[in-house]
């Protein structure tokens, strides 16, 4: 059965000298990889962590980021699923209605869609939190890998993604380059191509440095500038945010927030796992053969659950930040439109909300009916204003560099 999970695909094949470095500015929102005791047990402690060193770090991975060498035919990079001109999404009009991304080889296909890489730097360790009774934190769909270092290893690992047979294959490519030659002892020590799991984990730490600069968290929306009294919101719009922060109405903030009403900083997410009764998407199961009682199994498939059968069909949630601009929606890709999943939301709340308006048909069944969460879906119904509303907040999530795909979209 398919069942590799796809976070990277086609073609930006940048040289390396095209490549400009990007460096580390002060950032005022401090993410949590950047604390004392995640610096402390950092795997390449041993290198003084002087500003140039960071430089030097951000700089190759950058150029690693978007380098198709890390692809065995060498037409896909990082950047090809993760389109820094795009909020770092795929939106190659060859990918197959947006769905998921496609692989190398041009023509195999994943099975979950490939989420923003922005604002990852803020990502938790993946752990239970035994207040709220789920899990939370980690990085992909079901929180498999630690961190995003780990996360940038396993693409290139993958058979439908980017295909290299294994870790030696892809140091050797890099060792060629002179580049990556120098710069990796420069950085990581004299020795570190002596050993093909350092170096590996080494690739992984630089493209880790490089996604955690400002150009992944620029801080800049509407809704920022709004909090700094830079910009004010429409009627429409704040009538969208506080539908979003009330408790009394939809109860997005649940799972979407970490820290009071209106605090700078907030990356919209609480990192945890759900399962909001999401239908299987039918086109994607067709796509890629999966048989008509196929089931993705979400969290199940982290081992570190140990085959907790209670945590079947359930996804991490995402980020809000830039979400206007980084459908479809959903770990398969089932909704195109953003409304489309507000009113989705609401279905499970509204009598009147039968009709998927995307298909013109009734809403599917949840593909994993036995742990949909209810109670957190449970909220007051919406009349067709604050449907509106709400999306016109959300829209406010998006960063200026990304504001005119707004307009495009229309």
């Amino acid at each position: 059965m398919f069942t590799f999970r796809l976070l990277t695909a086609t073609a930006i094949t940048l040289g390396l000298q095209c490549i400009q470095p990007v460096y580390a500015e002060k950032v005022t929102h401090t993410p949590h990889q950047y604390d004392g005791k995640k610096t402390a047990s950092h795997p390449h402690k041993h290198h003084a962590s002087s500003h140039q060193h960071q430089k030097d770090k951000i700089e190759l991975g950058k150029a690693l980021f978007f380098d198709a060498r890390l692809s065995y035919p060498q037409t896909q990079s990082c950047s090809s699923c993760h389109n820094p001109n795009h909020a770092f999404v795929d939106n190659r009009p060859n990918t197959r209605h947006g769905m998921v991304s496609e692989g190398a080889d041009g023509k195999s296909f994943g099975n979950r869609n490939a989420p923003t890489a922005m604002y990852g730097a803020w990502n938790i360790p993946f752990s239970y939190d035994e207040n709220r009774q789920t899990y939370k934190g980690g990085t992909f769909w079901d929180g498999r890998a630690k961190d995003m270092a780990e996360q940038a290893g396993q693409p290139p690992l993958n058979p439908v993604e980017m295909q290299m047979p294994d870790k030696a294959s892809i140091i050797n490519r890099l060792a060629e380059n002179e580049y990556y030659q120098a710069q990796f002892k420069k950085i990581y020590g004299d020795d570190i191509w002596t050993n093909t799991d350092k170096a590996y984990d080494a690739m992984g730490d630089a493209i880790m440095a490089y996604e955690h600069t400002p150009e992944f968290a620029p801080f800049d929306s509407k809704y920022d500038r709004y909090l700094r009294g830079e910009y004010e919101l429409t009627p429409l719009e704040d009538l969208g945010r506080t539908l979003f922060f009330s408790n009394n109405n939809v109860n997005c903030k649940t799972c979407h927030s970490l820290k009071p009403e209106d605090s700078e900083g907030e990356i919209f997410t609480n990192f945890e796992y759900h399962n909001i009764g999401v239908p299987a998407n039918l086109e994607l199961i067709a796509l890629n053969q999966l048989g008509a009682d196929y089931k993705d199994n979400g969290l199940l498939d982290n081992p570190k659950v140990n085959g907790d059968i209670k945590q079947k069909g359930k996804y991490k949630t995402p980020t809000l930040r830039n979400i206007a601009v980084t459908g479809p929606y959903m770990h398969n890709g089932v909704f195109k439109d953003l409304r489309t999943v507000i009113l989705f939301y609401d279905h499970f709340n509204h009598p009147m909300r039968k009709i998927n308006p995307e298909t013109g048909k009734p809403w599917g069944e949840p593909e994993v009916p036995d742990t949909v969460n209810y109670t957190d879906l449970k909220a007051n119904v919406l009349n067709d204003r604050k449907v509106d509303a709400l999306v016109a907040f959300l829209k406010t999530l998006t960063d200026a560099r990304y504001e005119h795909l707004l307009e495009e979209k229309k």
